[in-house]
């Protein structure tokens, strides 16, 4: 049984089919219960069996409430923790009210959705935590201030969680993909770049050494793997999914 927070679409999407696929049935706790809906609708196209649960993974309240639902019925051997709010802007640019929203959603709500897990993981022989994180969390990127530093904070989080739970038999891993090609991506090109999307999606694209942006499918495949067995030798390891960025640029 896994457990994916943004599911709704992009790469919580991506994740919920190709667990789905392998035979894991899917709770989906989501904000957008229409995009959550469609995420449920695919599932079913496929033969598998996913249900949706209204959350906002900022509200520990609504998550212990989701989760203890959810307890009451099944074991959750796995919580992929994929929702969260991105951000353009400098330290200077940067709003309060949009740095509070980030911690609300990116770290407080990934916080909340482990808070709740790790114990029923804990007293149920172990399990395994997967969390999106973002390469932005430990480079540099110009205009990502507030979402850099949740991105940081996820990571940290991560190695904390896998060290104060492996003789649990819990294990923590983080992603931290480079640019994605997800519904966000074209959204804030028409937003920003309205006429000239194509050249700009170019641009963004060759930023990567590989020259392009990665799939949703391509950070489900590497989810898959790091909540299998097949990775039961992993923990507390951040993957950077990057087309080359950290270490082939120059």
């Amino acid at each position: 049984m896994a457990a994916i927070t943004g599911a709704g679409s992009g790469i919580g999407q991506a994740i919920a089919l190709k667990f789905a696929e392998c035979g894991a049935q899917i709770r989906i706790l989501d904000v957008n219960q229409n995009a959550a809906e469609g995420t449920r609708a695919q599932i079913s196209a496929i033969g598998g069996h996913g249900s949706v649960h209204f959350c906002d993974i900022s509200d520990q309240s609504r998550v212990n409430s989701v989760f203890s639902e959810l307890f009451a019925r099944e074991r959750i051997h796995i919580l992929v923790n994929n929702a969260g709010v991105s951000h353009i802007g400098t330290v200077e640019s940067t709003r309060e009210a949009d740095f509070d929203r980030l911690v609300r959603v990116n770290i407080k709500g990934f916080y909340n959705c482990m808070h709740v897990i790790v114990p029923h993981m804990r007293d149920n022989g172990g399990g395994v935590i997967l969390n999106m994180a973002s390469i932005a969390g430990s480079a540099g990127l110009a205009d990502r201030f507030a979402y850099s530093m949740t991105k940081g904070a996820v990571i940290a989080m991560t190695y904390s969680v896998a060290r104060d739970y492996l003789a649990h038999n819990i294990r923590c891993n983080c992603i931290s993909p480079a640019r994605v090609h997800t519904p966000f991506v074209d959204d804030y090109l028409k937003k920003n770049y309205p006429g000239h999307e194509q050249e700009m999606f170019g641009k963004l694209a060759k930023s990567q050494p590989i020259g392009r942006m990665a799939e949703p499918a391509e950070v489900a495949a590497l989810a898959l793997f790091l909540c299998s067995d097949q990775a039961c030798f992993i923990t507390g390891a951040d993957y950077p999914l990057d087309g080359g960025f950290f270490n082939l640029r120059g």
